[in-house]
């Protein structure tokens, strides 16, 4: 190895910041395990993730890869096996039991799938948003006014006495939206808010999210199995067995939609903490990567190439 190529890996192997100071969610290394039985799982294999405030961003994945485990995690119901995981100043493994609820009730919001376990089914939508406020001790003559921005916000606003049985799908979702706003989170967590929903009206419900986003300055986080949501944001990460593989970037704004019409989208692999990049199966197959192969450092990049016959694959 030249010596003009020791200076330069020296310098990007010099000591760094602490991992994700500066953003506002930073997972480090997240494990959680299940035991099962005797049988352990392993839901989060040392899972590296980092937002920024005022992000919003799609973890997508197929069923098991770990991300509704990740976002139980994030929004205070789960508690990781071991790593780290903070969100603005709280850190996730160090809270006690009143930590834990003052930060559900007021850091992160959450919107489930199933649109019935968001909202209380005799409380009218104004209700619903009203009681996370009431729960909270905003003053009273606030909470009126805070109720209809919210609702007018989401799209909602002509809806407000009416209950969760006389609403759609998607009313009852940009109404879970609103209750989720309520207490004005730094984090909006949606688990597969669409998910139960046909293609017209989730444009309704991820227009909401992106209006929070925009408006609100919330940072949204979704999570869902359908790579298609990718198209409705700028940034999507792909969660596979455990580990943040992939992410697609695109530039926002110029679609009204979070990402472009241009095809601008670029995906990059991720590299976690220990160096670890997860390899497309196609890319694997195609060029015959099995246990072993073999690295190089160029000028300006690392060659991976399958081990060869001066660098046999013994077993």
């Amino acid at each position: 190895m030249s010596e003009s190529t020791l200076r330069t890996l020296h310098a990007r192997t010099a000591p760094t910041a602490e991992f994700g100071a500066t953003a506002l969610i930073a997972c480090d290394n997240l494990v959680r395990i299940y035991q099962m039985g005797t049988v352990e799982v392993q839901a989060l294999q040392g899972l590296d993730l980092l937002v920024d405030a005022g992000e919003m961003v799609a973890l997508v994945g197929a069923s098991g890869s770990g991300k509704s485990t990740l976002l139980g995690i994030l929004a205070g119901i789960d508690a990781p096996t071991a790593g780290r995981v903070r969100v603005g100043r709280w850190d996730l493994l160090d809270m006690s039991a009143r930590d834990r609820l003052d930060y559900r009730r007021g850091v992160v919001g959450l919107v489930r799938q199933q649109a019935t376990r968001n909202l209380v089914p005799y409380l009218d939508a104004a209700q619903n948003v009203m009681l996370p406020l009431s729960l909270a001790g905003h003053p009273r003559r606030d909470r009126a006014a805070r109720v209809r921005d919210l609702l007018d916000l989401v799209g909602v606003g002509g809806l407000a006495s009416r209950r969760p049985g006389q609403m759609s799908g998607g009313e009852q979702q940009r109404v879970a939206i609103a209750v989720a706003l309520a207490n004005a989170p730094a984090v909006l967590l949606a688990d597969e808010p669409t998910g139960e929903l046909d293609t017209a009206t989730s444009q309704e419900v991820f227009a909401a999210l992106r209006r929070a986003n925009r408006e609100l300055g919330t940072t949204v986080v979704v999570v869902t199995h359908d790579a298609a949501v990718s198209g409705q944001v700028a940034r999507t990460v792909a969660i596979r067995d455990g580990r943040t593989s992939t992410e697609v970037l695109r530039p926002s704004g110029a679609d009204g939609a979070g990402g472009t019409d241009d095809g601008a989208a670029v995906e990059y692999a991720v590299m976690d903490r220990a160096g670890r990049v997860q390899v497309p199966r196609e890319y694997r197959q195609a060029l015959g990567l099995t246990r072993r192969v073999r690295l190089a450092l160029e000028h300006d990049h690392v060659t991976v190439r399958p081990a060869t016959a001066d660098a046999p694959d013994v077993r």
